[in-house]
């Protein structure tokens, strides 16, 4: 039998005054990262098809965007390894949208770790939302 491993999930959303195609057009072009999650990328650069460059604190990384917009998936994952990441969804909201962040986090990480992640999260949302509804 294979063993099949999850990790903790967490999720934040927000509602965003704005239609969702564009919460959704705004979310998927990643030169906007470096304006909502200036801690994760200082800058990025397109490399090829969906794979980003990253110039993050923590060093250099490539990251893909795979995006539908039919479905509302922006999913921000580890060019390299495409179950990590940040994964996004825009939904409908009566004439708004929904915006919706999940992380998932290896067990046993110490939970003021994803405690303090996911104030990040928090700020993020609030960034795309004051961005769109601009």
């Amino acid at each position: 039998m294979t063993s099949i491993e999850t990790g903790r999930a967490e999720t934040r959303t927000i509602s965003v005054a704005a239609a969702p195609a564009r919460v959704f057009d705004y979310l998927s072009d990643a030169r906007h990262i470096p304006e909502w999650a200036p801690g994760f990328a200082r800058t990025v650069e397109h490399d090829h098809d969906d794979v980003w460059r990253v110039q993050a604190d923590a060093g250099p990384q490539k990251m893909a965007v795979k995006a539908a917009k039919d479905h509302g998936v922006v999913d921000f994952v580890s060019a390299d390894a495409p179950n990590l990441g940040l994964f996004a969804r825009v939904v409908p909201n009566l004439t708004g949208a929904e915006l919706i962040f999940s992380l998932f986090f290896p067990e046993g990480t110490e939970p003021a770790a994803v405690d303090a992640q996911m104030a990040v999260v928090d700020q993020e949302l609030e960034a795309v939302r004051e961005r769109v509804e601009a």
